[in-house]
């Protein structure tokens, strides 16, 4: 049972991808750039926006039609910004970055614009936002909804690493190696992907980072015609968001962080801490499996059994793929790429039970299409570039180069953290080892003393950005500045969850201005 495009679209938020997990290097020299100011700058801040009825997505933003038309018939109209490739070069080289917006519905009380960052890094803001458009409705009711491509992402600039043909079998690469020629063979393969990155990206790959794109979103800002930036981050982009508090907190408006990123966690803690979460979920699908006895279709009358079956199934994969799409097969490292993908979302539970059961026939269809999702390979074979741009950026950001020999060192804190998943997550500590620009920090700095104050969201079941990491964002942020939110529920984010208690949270803090106590619960 294959997903739809639809289905796959709405997948596509993910922090972290298997292959990438942990990746987290740079060469982005915007910590030590000034405030920009001269006559570059004016004439940045001073450009002006033509907007036009949005056109087809682009390969790289995942293809597909044009976003239909909002409720009551209004459209999505896109435009490009200007802004410079070097931020210490304000007057130096620029670069164009694709914005969307939808105009607010009442005019007369309009705040202004909510500028979205669905996370990644690297997905796509102009498919996003109308992807995601009806749960933001009643929050168009006073503000433009505004989203963009970061750079290096989409439109704007995109990185782009390998063609489609070569993807395909990069992706069927055993990312988990047994043995010394496996070792080989992969780290052959991601110095050829680096590579490939280099060689399309130019001079502009130092810059892609996450401090050059909070110096984006405040000059959007300026030429927004906004006071204040008015923000709402989504997993990675909590990051970008309290990158940007850091810079610039007195141009903090009313901000909303969901699914929060730890911004103490270096390299390898985030990438555990990533094990342990999506083991969390999985423990959780398979208690709901059990739970449902006779009308889960998987073996076992345990937690236990149920991830013991896929373990085996997983290990058989290793030793021999089983047919999937066409003339591809299903291999292990896809398999779980499939798994972590279904994870995000206890809707996709389904799809999972339902893959995981096929591949116990034989038929690894649906998994690798969950996986196609996590990679972004659209039905008809092409990629978009949120896996390139997640290399990109994550590896423009961290300092840490672990080699894979440093990498198999670890592995057993990570097989301890999770029996499924660890080995995937310990081995992808090495993603960035041959990285060919230099990384920026150990953790970004996110303090802002200053600041307006900013709603963090954390959600107990989230596998991809554990709930410990909106404690440490509130910390961070520094007192005064981080409120705290708690949604016990599942899933990767909690506005979206459906949780009337979180929406309306959230909604009096955008709309009203009215900040609930921090420590507040929603269950």
């Amino acid at each position: 049972m294959p997903i739809s495009a639809a289905q796959r679209a709405a997948l596509f938020t993910a922090t972290t991808v298997l292959l990438a997990a942990g990746c987290s290097d740079g060469g982005d020299d915007a910590a030590d750039v000034p405030a920009p100011s001269g006559s570059g700058m004016s004439a940045l801040t001073a450009q002006k926006l033509s907007w036009a009825p949005c056109p087809a997505p682009s390969a790289a933003e995942g293809g597909g039609p044009a976003p239909s038309p909002l409720p009551g018939g209004a459209i999505w109209e896109c435009s490009f910004l200007q802004a410079p490739l070097d931020w210490s070069v304000p007057e130096g080289e620029t670069i164009e970055l694709a914005l969307i917006r939808a105009r607010a519905r009442d005019k007369e009380r309009r705040i202004g614009s909510l500028v979205f960052n669905f996370g990644g890094p690297g997905g796509s803001g102009i498919t996003g936002l109308p992807g995601f458009a009806t749960d933001y409705e009643t929050l168009r009711g006073r503000y433009d909804l505004v989203s963009f491509d970061p750079r290096g992402v989409g439109r704007s600039d995109p990185v782009e690493c390998a063609s489609d043909k070569e993807l395909d079998a990069y992706y069927a690469l055993d990312f988990t190696p047994d043995d010394e020629a496996e070792e080989r063979t992969l780290s052959d393969a991601q110095k050829k992907y680096a590579t490939g990155c280099e060689r399309d990206a130019g001079p502009a790959l130092p810059h892609v980072g996450t401090e050059n794109a909070a110096r984006d979103v405040d000059l959007m800002r300026q030429v927004l015609g906004d006071e204040k930036l008015h923000y709402f981050g989504i997993s990675y982009g909590t990051e970008l968001g309290g990158v940007y508090a850091h810079l610039f907190p007195k141009n903090v408006g009313r901000a909303v962080f969901d699914a929060v990123v730890d911004p103490d966690a270096g390299v390898e803690d985030g990438a555990l801490g990533q094990a342990k979460g999506f083991q969390l979920a999985l423990d959780n699908f398979a208690r709901d499996c059990v739970d449902r006895g006779d009308e889960c279709t998987l073996p076992g009358s345990t937690v236990a059994e149920v991830e013991t079956f896929v373990t085996d199934l997983l290990a058989s994969l290793d030793k021999k793929p089983i047919p999937g799409i066409g003339d591809r097969k299903l291999t292990q490292t896809q398999a779980t790429n499939g798994i972590a993908q279904s994870l995000y979302s206890k809707e996709y539970w389904t799809y999972l039970e339902q893959g995981l059961d096929a591949a116990d026939g034989g038929d690894g269809a649906l998994l690798l299409s969950l996986s196609d999702a996590m990679n972004g390979r659209g039905e008809n074979g092409s990629y978009s570039n949120i896996q390139a741009a997640n290399a990109a950026i994550n590896c423009v950001d961290f300092k840490e180069r672990y080699t894979l020999g440093q990498a198999k060192e670890r592995l057993g804190r990570f097989r301890e953290a999770s029996p499924v998943f660890g080995d995937f997550m310990g081995w992808a500590l090495a993603s960035c080892a041959q990285w060919p620009v230099p990384g920026l920090w150990e953790h970004p700095d996110v303090s802002a003393p200053g600041s307006a104050p900013i709603l963090v969201v954390g959600n107990t079941g989230d596998p991809a950005t554990p709930y410990e990491g909106a404690r440490s964002m509130v910390e961070a942020l520094g007192q005064g500045v981080g409120v705290e939110l708690t949604y016990e529920g599942e899933g990767h984010g909690a506005y979206n969850s459906g949780n009337a208690c979180v929406k309306k949270a959230v909604d009096a803090y955008l709309l009203d201005g009215k900040v609930p106590a921090s420590g507040s619960v929603c269950k």
